[in-house]
């Protein structure tokens, strides 16, 4: 494993990126496409999504190593001792960019609590990484209790003029960092920061685990 870490925007927020986090990729791969066909996900993500539990055998075991193995890089970017598992899934972006919805257009929040933190696994050869994001109107880079209702304000008047995936700053938000997508990569960032998933127009948006944005998201939440 290869670990780096970022500093993103004017919070400096940790971004920590793990290179060769598995060395299995063609396995995981065989994991994820023998749970297919997913179902619809659901809320604002634009695709499919299958949440993992522990009767699914080897895909759980998966989601569990690669938690025990990136532990330590989470422990340090983000000060904490230790943290407890929310939910895994594999997840499949196939949402047309003339379809989506003004929420999916723009960037997102997971959760306002910093210590909920996304472990995202690239599992594809797809140049579609995970952007982060300043809302110019607000300044807002990391939504919070105090901040969130002034962040859902200004994205509602600034949704109508949003168009297709976000893939690069806007009128609206500026691009403040980037990953790109890299099989058996990692990417680790609280939920806490506006990001976006890098979809280009050209992207092959098939629900098939062999051929589509394949990714593990993982959350869990910090002790502290």
């Amino acid at each position: 494993m290869t670990p780096s870490l970022l500093r993103i925007g004017h919070g400096e927020s940790p971004v920590v990126v793990v290179d060769d986090a598995s060395g299995a990729v063609d396995r995981i791969v065989d994991l994820a496409a023998a749970l297919a066909p997913y179902p619809a996900a659901g809320g604002h993500y634009p695709g499919v999504r299958r949440v993992l539990a522990a009767g699914d055998g080897a895909a759980y075991d998966y989601a569990t190593a690669l938690l025990d193995r990136v532990a330590p890089f989470i422990g340090g970017a983000f000060a904490i001792d230790g943290f407890d598992w929310i939910e895994a899934s594999f997840s499949i972006v196939t949402a047309a960019p003339q379809a989506l919805t003004s929420v999916q257009r723009a960037p997102h929040f997971d959760a306002t609590d910093e210590g909920y933190i996304a472990v995202l696994h690239y599992l594809s050869d797809q140049p579609a990484g995970t952007a982060f994001y300043r809302q110019r109107a607000t300044g807002i880079e990391r939504v919070d209790d105090g901040n969130r209702a002034a962040f859902l304000a200004a994205a509602r008047r600034d949704g109508p003029a949003l168009d297709g995936y976000i893939n690069a700053s806007t009128a609206a938000f500026e691009q403040i960092g980037r990953v790109d997508a890299r099989r058996d990569r990692v990417v680790i960032y609280q939920g806490c920061l506006l990001h976006s998933g890098i979809i280009p127009d050209d992207l092959p948006l098939s629900a098939d685990p062999r051929r589509g944005r394949l990714t593990a998201n993982l959350f869990v939440q910090a002790q502290r």
